[in-house]
């Protein structure tokens, strides 16, 4: 909304310049201005309604002592404008102007056309430079590129995410040893592909994370590109879609252009499965958008060289609405299913988010692991926080086991039924 409202406001202000400018030169000559003949000017200046002249080269302003209504027009003109001829010496025109006290002025004009052309043309040149200018700064969502589409809808708008920064290893996962195992010989290969080229082996190019909501997908695909300290482009599958047929198309080649220069690279597409449902089971533009973005999605994975270093990783929770082109072998060639976590597994999670917790003696995170059976990675991220944000509303200086139990009560009941077991234990007292 911020970036929209300085846009707004940018435009606006050009206009306004603009506009000043036009007025400010055009408004020099006024509207009620008439184009005559030399021969009529000189018609004028004999009968003595000629106020004052200004000589521009061989162009003369000037103004009527009367307004003068030309033949067949029903408006009467207060100024005039005429040429006087090149080729036509007027030796009588200054005694004219001298008999009939006429005030002279000359300005010096030697590029008048220059100057009128610049005038007419200045508006148009800001406003043509503004929207170019926004159009780049929209393009600018990422770094080296080219232009992609009108105001850059072409751009792929994917987050580039550097393990630099923040970096996210499998230290980082608890649980999912299987699944980290599958993907090392993917790091491996991103470090150091000599060796599998050398033997002749190609790396997969794609690898679908399945699993239920909150169960870590992003968070792996996070840590496997820290792993392999490499460039890791995210971006969710609904954003390539947009309102304009082949917009998102345009996105998927930007991505994947962007990715191959700073290769190797890792592209992780959140909710594939909004792009990459079975064709064919509709009509109508967005459904001809989406297929088309889907089009190119296999014809880049298609388009890849053997030995190119990067590798598409894709989550979803909805396997079973997949085009079966998507997950033949030689796109997504690996699969690998994400379970919920166990009770081990849940333990290291809750270490992980209670690191920076100041947690009383009573809190037994084991015992904890053990009554939060179903629970996601996210929920137990959930229910640390929420326990933190309980403590923090009583003013306690650590988190107690009783304000777990709150958080847990909380997040698997939900609000309403924990304020009316409240509700129902004060009653009880």
């Amino acid at each position: 909304m911020k970036g929209k409202s300085l846009n707004t406001r940018g435009l606006l202000w050009v206009l306004t310049i603009a506009a000043l400018i036009y007025y400010l030169f055009m408004g020099a000559y006024p509207a009620n201005r008439l184009d005559i003949s030399y021969t009529k000017f000189k018609n004028q200046l004999k009968t003595g309604n000629v106020k004052n002249i200004t000589f521009r080269a061989n162009r003369i302003d000037g103004e009527f002592k009367s307004d003068y209504m030309p033949p067949g027009k029903d408006t009467p003109y207060s100024y005039f404008t005429t040429v006087k001829p090149n080729a036509l010496s007027d030796e009588d025109l200054g005694e004219l102007l001298a008999e009939q006290n006429v005030a002279v002025t000359a300005v010096e004009s030697n590029n008048s056309w220059l100057w009128y052309l610049l005038i007419i043309l200045l508006p148009w040149v800001l406003i043509i430079g503004y929207f170019s200018y926004a159009g780049k700064k929209m393009q600018g969502k990422m770094k080296g590129k080219g232009p992609a589409g009108f105001f850059g809808s072409g751009q792929s708008g994917a987050r580039l995410y550097k393990p630099e920064k923040n970096r996210v290893t499998y230290k980082d996962v608890a649980g999912l040893e299987k699944t980290k195992k599958n993907l090392e010989e993917i790091i491996e290969y991103l470090k150091n592909p000599k060796k599998f080229i050398e033997l002749g082996a190609t790396i997969p190019k794609g690898v679908l994370l399945l699993g239920p909501p909150g169960c870590g997908k992003t968070l792996l695909a996070k840590a496997t590109a820290g792993e392999a300290n490499i460039p890791f482009y995210i971006i969710s599958g609904s954003e390539f879609i947009e309102l304009f047929v082949g917009v998102g198309a345009s996105r998927v080649r930007n991505l994947f252009k962007q990715a191959k220069k700073t290769a190797p690279a890792i592209i992780f597409i959140d909710e594939i499965d909004s792009i990459g449902r079975t064709r064919g089971a509709g009509l109508g533009g967005g459904h001809d958008e989406r297929e088309q973005t889907l089009n190119q999605i296999l014809s880049e994975m298609d388009g890849f060289e053997p030995h190119e270093s990067v590798v598409v990783l894709a989550a979803t929770n909805r396997p079973d609405v997949l085009d079966p082109a998507l997950t033949r072998p030689g796109r997504f060639d690996r699969q690998i299913i994400l379970e919920m976590p166990k009770k081990s597994a849940r333990k290291k999670i809750l270490q992980i988010h209670t690191q920076k917790i100041p947690l009383s003696d009573d809190v037994d995170l084991e015992n904890l692991a053990s009554r939060t059976v179903g629970f996601s990675g996210a929920d137990l991220k959930n229910l640390v926080n929420e326990a933190a944000l309980l403590a923090g509303r009583e003013d306690k200086k650590r988190v107690n086991a009783e304000d777990f139990d709150k958080a847990r009560d909380k997040i698997i009941l939900g609000t309403e039924r924990e304020e009316a077991i409240d509700e129902r234990e004060k009653r009880l007292i």
